[in-house]
């Protein structure tokens, strides 16, 4: 049995990834974990770990024989306090790969604090370890460097976007987390009262009616750092529990709202991760968005815009073409311009696109004057020098085309657009391009449940000029809606909130949600209405996903400490689990399990 230490009167002075050159000579104490040990020859070589990271310190039985045997016994994720002084790296055993890799400390005093199994995966960056794993003993994973040095950026980020919004005259303000259930696209989770049987709490999937309040109320700039809950499938960048920037500012339009978090953007990029982002952030409607990139989340880092080339072709011998033109739909082009792909794979991007509905995908490649394609042949002259100014055509170059309704021809050049780029080497790295969407449709119809429904939420002011369509004709309402994007990635989105009683009661009717069940869900919104409600507006922007593009990560689950698996359960909890039968009878609540 190893005998084990007090911290007695023992003080660190240092954190081992803080020691340089510069603290040669000095006695220092630090404190930490085993990384891995070495025995060369009768000196003992110790990589101590903390949160900062490593300092090298060697064991010599010349200078304390008893120390020296103490440390032989140590073993990897042993804790541990050492006293000792710094000196340089012998010449030629100088790591420059680590910031203290010239310096090493020459130990006299030793300290365990406590031992260790063998962990069940080595505390190293480089090391693949499946993710139950990870998860199961996340305490071990979170000592791993970047996931330290994640969780520390996460901090300092916290830091900057409290001070940002101080400096700019907006109130930190806490809200409920007990609230009332009501329909915001989401299942809620639902917390039994106790003192209420019968009764329920909704976990809040976002603060949405609350911050609308305290527009209301008068606090004018609130913003929140907070915690949003919602029972729904997960993916790579969603768990049930999440974080959200969120903020509401009154008398503003929505350039004022872009302004104030591009300001963010612009400050936490180069405070927290030294990125130099410019402002103003490009920004389309979601028709520019949808008709340049297929998608209203373009990543903008590359071109490769899509092309409208319907008319070209509105009489063309191409029958896949103007069929489709016919129908209604349209056909659109892609200039993957300096691609030299073979047939194969020209055939394998046909199956790709297959898979968003794409019936097709027809191709020209230029070489010097001639066309080669299966469709050249149909083409007339005209076609030809119209297709050629319209895309810029020039030699060796190859040019994709879909037909089909504009979701499908949308959907599939859009995706087809993002394998391109990928293929061809396009993306550039380390690269940072927000963008905003702006003015979705207001609504979006339910063919399941055969009704209109708000494409955000039903709390959405629509633009003045296009109200004269409610509600005869919804679909030709758009909403002063917009999304903030980066390199794809939806991170964050809001709205001017409606501030009319008589308009959040129409937009109600319109998606069915008839006055007794408004009064039910929202009747004290609609009172609050009624009591000099303020122009107003806000955004919520994704902590979590935000961090996890400007640290490099594929997955949100590496900014988070404690995350969720895809069935959100808690491996290192073992979250959810049952409850005594006592508990669930003060709650009023019988299980019906089948």
């Amino acid at each position: 049995m190893i005998e084990l230490d007090t911290l007695g009167n023992w003080y660190r002075t240092h954190y081992c990834g803080q020691l340089r050159e510069s603290h040669i000579g000095q006695e220092v104490t630090l404190m930490g974990w085993v990384q891995r040990r070495r025995d060369h020859g009768g000196v003992i070589f110790i990589d101590l770990r903390d949160r900062t990271g490593i300092a090298q310190i060697v064991f010599n039985p010349e200078i304390d024989i008893d120390t020296h045997r103490k440390a032989h016994t140590l073993r990897s994720e042993w804790v541990l306090a050492i006293k000792g002084k710094v000196r340089p790296r012998p010449e030629g055993m100088e790591n420059p790969k680590l910031p203290t890799g010239y310096i090493e400390v020459m130990v006299n005093e030793l300290k365990i604090f406590n031992s260790s199994f063998p962990p069940p995966f080595l505390i190293e960056d480089s090391i693949e370890v499946a993710e139950a794993t990870r998860f199961c003993y996340r305490y071990l994973d979170l000592r791993r460097p970047k996931l330290l040095k994640n969780l520390i950026k996460r901090h300092l980020s916290s830091q900057i976007i409290r001070q940002y919004f101080s400096d700019h005259g907006f109130v930190e303000i806490e809200t409920p987390f007990l609230a009332k259930s009501t329909p915001e696209g989401a299942r809620d989770f639902l917390v039994p009262s106790r003192l209420n049987p019968g009764k329920f709490y909704a976990l809040p999937q976002s603060p949405q009616l609350f911050k609308q309040l305290l527009m209301i109320a008068g606090l004018d700039r609130y913003f929140q750092i907070v915690h949003c809950l919602r029972d729904e499938d997960l993916r790579a960048d969603r768990q049930p529990e999440f974080t959200q920037i969120d903020l509401e500012m009154s008398f503003v339009k929505e350039e004022d709202i872009m302004a104030i978090s591009e300001g963010l953007m612009k400050n936490l990029c180069k405070k927290v991760f030294g990125i130099e982002v410019s402002t103003p952030f490009p920004c389309f409607t979601y028709e520019e968005a949808i008709g340049f990139y297929g998608t209203d989340k373009p990543d903008i880092r590359f071109d490769l815009k899509l092309k409208d080339v319907t008319k070209i072709f509105s009489n063309s011998n191409v029958e896949v073409f103007s069929e489709a033109i016919k129908r209604g739909g349209l056909v659109k082009a892609i200039n993957a311009k300096g691609a030299a792909l073979s047939r194969k794979e020209i055939d394998d991007l046909t199956e790709f696109v297959r898979e968003f509905g794409a019936k097709g995908l027809a191709w020209i490649k230029v070489k010097g004057t001639d066309w080669h394609s299966p469709i050249a042949k149909l083409l007339s002259s005209g076609e030809r020098d119209a297709l050629a100014k319209t895309l810029d055509l020039k030699d060796g170059e190859l040019v994709f085309f879909v037909a089909d309704i504009p979701e499908i021809v949308h959907l599939s050049l859009g995706n087809l657009r993002l394998e391109l780029a990928k293929k061809l080497g396009l993306v550039p790295q380390n690269q940072f391009c927000f963008c905003w969407v702006k003015h979705f449709p207001m609504f979006e119809y339910d063919t399941a449940e055969g009704r209109w429904d708000t494409a955000h939420h039903p709390f959405t002011m629509p633009i003045e000029e296009e109200m004269k369509y409610l509600p005869e004709e919804p679909e030709k309402v758009h909403s002063h809606s917009y999304d903030i994007v980066l390199n794809g990635v939806e991170i964050g989105g809001g709205s001017i909130r409606i501030h009319r009683r008589n308009i959040q009661e129409m937009i109600f009717d319109i998606i069915q949600i008839g006055k007794e069940e408004a009064q039910e869900k929202f009747g004290f919104l609609l009172e609050a209405l009624t009591y000099g409600a303020p122009p107003h507006g806000g955004i919520a922007l994704g902590f979590d996903r935000l961090l996890m593009l400007l640290c490099g990560c594929s997955s949100i689950r590496d900014v988070i400490p404690f995350p969720k698996t895809q069935k959100a359960t808690c491996l290192t909890t073992d979250a959810p689990s049952r409850v005594e039968t006592q508990q669930l009878k003060e709650l009023s609540i019988k299980l019906d399990l089948k």
